[in-house]
């Protein structure tokens, strides 16, 4: 009898240590099955809603500042060389008021700057010049408008993941001197928080520090493109003059 109640005892052992393998496999199997979605928004949860719903405010409003930016500075982006060659043409065929009508029917910031400058050419190159550098300058605002919203997103994103970080830390001290013992269990969920914090953080500033960057390429292509074509203007006008 002993010998069968052993027998069954170590079968019932046996039996309890496969399905808990089993169990552990399963959830190991769900966790891998888990979208990067999910774990995401899990991990979300987990850092608590103080410090990630600023943090995903940052990102929202930056996205939306970036989203803005890259629409007006692809529709600001024209064929300059096409363009010059139909003012040319233009100057060549009905004058100024012909370029000026070639200019009021093309988008986008070098030609709002060849009307300004066409529009003064009457008073002489100087004005005309005059009248371009100063246009140009108002375009150059209006290519870098709220440009600076997204810098003060990108740097304050991560610096509210290290406040949070910062935070989490203190109550996990807190903690161990109010316990008076070091326990990885008592404080694991407080450093695990501190440390999610600064995680999405540095996330959001990433992302937006990538579109940034593309904004700022742009802005330069076009502000490159108007000096280039705003030279190209009054070499024209000069030759009608003549």
């Amino acid at each position: 009898m002993k010998k069968i109640s052993f027998t069954l005892a170590t079968a019932g052992m046996f039996v309890l240590g496969t399905t808990s393998a089993s169990a552990a496999m399963l959830q190991e199997e769900a966790e891998a099955s888990k979208g990067f979605t999910q774990i995401l928004k899990e991990q979300f949860i987990q850092g608590g809603p103080e410090f990630m719903g600023i943090v995903l405010l940052c990102l929202i409003l930056g996205l939306a500042v970036a989203i803005e930016r890259i629409i007006y500075l692809n529709l600001a982006s024209t064929n300059s060389t096409k363009l010059k060659q139909q003012v040319e043409d233009a100057l060549a065929s009905g004058g100024i008021e012909a370029a000026k009508e070639v200019c009021r029917n093309t988008k986008g910031p070098v030609a709002s700057i060849f009307y300004q400058g066409l529009d003064r050419a009457g008073e002489g190159l100087e004005s005309a010049e005059k009248a371009v550098v100063a246009y140009g300058g108002v375009q150059m605002g209006q290519l870098e408008k709220n440009v600076s919203w997204l810098s003060l997103f990108i740097a304050i994103a991560p610096m509210l993941g290290f406040m949070g970080t910062v935070i989490g830390m203190i109550a996990a001290f807190q903690k161990i001197a109010a316990v008076g013992n070091l326990s990885a269990s008592l404080i694991a969920g407080d450093i695990q928080v501190a440390l999610l914090t600064t995680v999405f953080g540095l996330i959001t500033a990433i992302i937006l520090q990538i579109f940034y960057n593309y904004i700022i390429a742009k802005i330069d292509s076009i502000v490159n493109d108007m000096e280039d074509s705003s030279i190209s203007l009054i070499d024209m006008l000069a030759a009608h003059k003549k």
